[in-house]
């Protein structure tokens, strides 16, 4: 009965959705203001319903239910219990339960809380969201239901796939699926504005909260899901340009021109038809990543789906939302009052040049994303553009942007003077000359793009703590605090990334135990290798021993292994993380002489990426409260729970 209830709770909610539509479109017409009475109430209905229904599925996983095809599917009485709570959505109907869920509890989030917007503005977002929600309903109802039984019942089920079961499930796809719902519910913002024509300072403040939430959990789910990929994988890397890792990339810069744009509306009223733009384009990159990774026209280790037809339906949603999107913005932006004005050389004219910067960064990892699927569809010829195409391409865009970056960090708002601007740029600018005559004199031979990342990322580094000069530091308002954290973290994974790339070392051997390898500054003895066994798995493990100068040997365990269901054979990388680097160390097949091929890389700083991203979220948080704190959300709280 578990199985029925959650298929009843989901059609219901989806029943509450229609009728939030239609009863938020009456609602528009004049004389319709009181029905907002009753559309607050079906928010919160409809995403209490589809909580009720995720929660449903968890509880279908965790029993290892195998009268329904999804448990069977993808689950399996030995998996161990993360992976069977996490494998609820690590499959592609319980991913798109767990999308659908999370709009609809942010809807009704909206809807109790929000109290910033004008009546009719909040009933239009509301309406816009519920009609995101349908959509979304009827594509599992329909094509995705993840509630069907299955008859005759199965002895054991099929299991998750091995390259899914790590504790990296259980928070990379939650955080991504928050970030993309959180812009939903910005576009939704957008779409109720432009219908009342309510596009000012008080829409933009009540939409950046949702779009710093949603900005905050692309920045975790992003980072998270380069670090798994960089240690589960055993490739050695941290961003391989993978498609389906560019249609998280592209949503993130997409919010990024957003926040910054949705900032300078609500503080300086400025930016009016780019932050709604944006706002849009933001959603669009979304639903392309959903269409890209659920649609099945993808085979990568991301990518869930393997049916046309669900593809199908995916890119008809896509049409219809983002077609309408920029039909209402088309009709509707002429209506859209300029705002205040602005000199160019003024941070406000820095963030303008920023969001051009990060609109063409988009259009590369766009172009050269969907540009071969584009080719194959039309003339059945395989294309794949990879690191080259995106490193030169976006790479120096990249650079400029940072620079930008730390530029804007140091201009007044409205107009500056250059001089008074060259002033304040002293420091960095001679931080960063110190930073090119040191990399230069110590690394000779260094490529362009690693040396100008390393000088830059000093230079903004320093420029990013512009804001705290001649402050008191006590007194400063959080979410001052929260864009130096964020500015800084930008710089700290600037350097993590130009480090990797010029100073990595890699050795490739074959060797037998006994054997004595150099990679970088350390020497690693082959001790032995020995068969392992997991909980739902065997392995062959190698012992290894790594120690730099007369430092302490660190005991290094790389695996090769075998899933029994479904069988699949993975490799598990060891990494020994030091104050300067990580040694990282795989391990392969055996060749005909019994020697081992293993792969082992120095990597130096490389740990900065992911210390970066951390400071960039915890930047983005920082802002959130603070922001959060200075509108004194409480009696709002209370208003609306009374």
């Amino acid at each position: 009965m578990i199985a029925e209830g959650g298929l009843a709770a989901l059609w219901l909610a989806a029943s509450l959705s229609l009728l939030q539509l239609f009863l938020g479109a009456a609602a528009l017409r004049p004389g319709g203001e009181g029905l907002l009475r009753v559309v607050r109430p079906l928010a919160v209905a409809q995403g209490v319903l589809a909580a009720i229904a995720f929660l449903a599925l968890i509880w279908l996983f965790l029993r290892t239910d195998l009268s329904v095809q999804l448990v069977a599917a993808n689950s399996h009485s030995a998996k161990p219990w993360l992976y069977k709570f996490a494998g609820a959505w690590g499959n592609h109907e319980g991913s798109m339960l767990l999308w659908i869920t999370v709009l609809a509890v942010a809807g009704g989030a909206v809807a109790l809380l929000e109290r910033r917007l004008r009546q009719d503005t909040l009933i239009a977002t509301l309406a816009a969201q519920a009609a995101i929600g349908l959509g979304f309903y009827a594509f599992l109802l329909f094509a995705s239901n993840p509630f069907t039984r299955l008859s005759p019942v199965p002895v054991e089920g099929n299991g998750l796939n091995p390259l899914l079961q790590d504790p990296g499930l259980a928070f990379h796809p939650p955080t991504l699926y928050f970030g993309y719902v959180g812009i939903s519910v910005a576009f939704s913002f957008a779409v109720g504005a432009l219908i009342t024509r309510d596009v000012g300072p008080a829409f933009a403040r009540a939409m950046r909260p949702w779009v710093l939430g949603a900005w905050i959990f692309l920045t975790l789910g992003i980072t998270a899901g380069s670090y798994w990929a960089y240690y589960e994988l055993g490739w050695g890397g941290w961003w391989f340009w993978d498609p389906v890792e560019n249609a998280s990339l592209m949503p993130w810069l997409a919010a990024t021109a957003l926040l910054h744009s949705v900032t300078v509306l609500a503080t300086r009223d400025g930016l009016r038809a780019w932050t709604v733009m944006l706002a849009v384009v933001a959603f669009s990159m979304s639903m392309i990543g959903t269409f890209l990774v659920r649609s099945g026209i993808l085979t990568s280790v991301h990518a869930f789906a393997v049916d046309p037809r669900r593809g199908a339906f995916i890119l008809i949603l896509l049409l219809l939302y983002i077609g309408g999107a920029l039909a209402l913005f088309g009709l509707r932006v002429g209506t859209v009052k300029e705002g205040s004005r602005f000199d160019f050389v003024s941070r406000e004219g820095a963030l303008v040049v920023n969001n051009l910067l990060l609109s063409a960064i988009l259009g590369v990892v766009f172009v050269g994303t969907l540009y071969p699927l584009a080719v194959e569809a039309v003339t059945g010829e395989k294309l794949s553009v990879g690191p080259p195409y995106f490193n030169a391409a976006a790479g120096p865009i990249a650079l400029v942007l940072v620079a930008v970056m730390g530029v804007g960090a140091l201009l007044r708002w409205r107009s500056d003077r250059l001089k008074a601007l060259a002033q304040r740029l002293a420091v960095p600018i001679l931080v960063t000359a110190a930073a090119l005559l040191l990399v230069v004199l110590l690394v000779p031979g260094i490529r362009i793009l690693p040396l100008l990342g390393l000088v830059l990322a000093a230079g903004v580094g320093v420029a990013s703590l512009a804001p705290l000069w001649k402050r008191n530091l006590r007194r400063t308002p959080l979410f001052i605090w929260g864009m130096v954290v964020a500015h800084f973290g930008i710089a700290v994974t600037l350097a993590g990334m130009a480090s990797e790339a010029a100073f990595t070392k890699e050795t490739l051997v074959a060797a037998s135990p006994g054997q004595i390898m150099r990679v970088g500054p350390f020497s690693v003895r082959f001790e032995s290798v020995e068969p392992v066994a997991g909980p739902n798995w065997t392995a062959i493990e190698a012992r290894l021993t790594a120690s730099r100068g007369g430092g302490r040997p660190v005991a290094l365990a790389p695996q090769a292994r075998m899933f029994s269901t479904p069988p699949t054979p993975t490799s598990e990388a060891a990494i020994a993380t030091v104050w300067d680097g990580q040694l990282y160390v795989a391990i392969g097949e055996p060749d005909a002489q019994g020697r081992w091929q293993l792969r082992l890389w120095w990597k130096p700083f490389v740990t900065l990426i992911w210390l970066g991203g951390g400071l960039v979220a915890l930047g983005g948080l920082l802002a959130l409260i603070g922001r959060l704190r200075r509108k004194s959300p409480q009696p709002r709280l209370q208003e609306a729970l009374a």
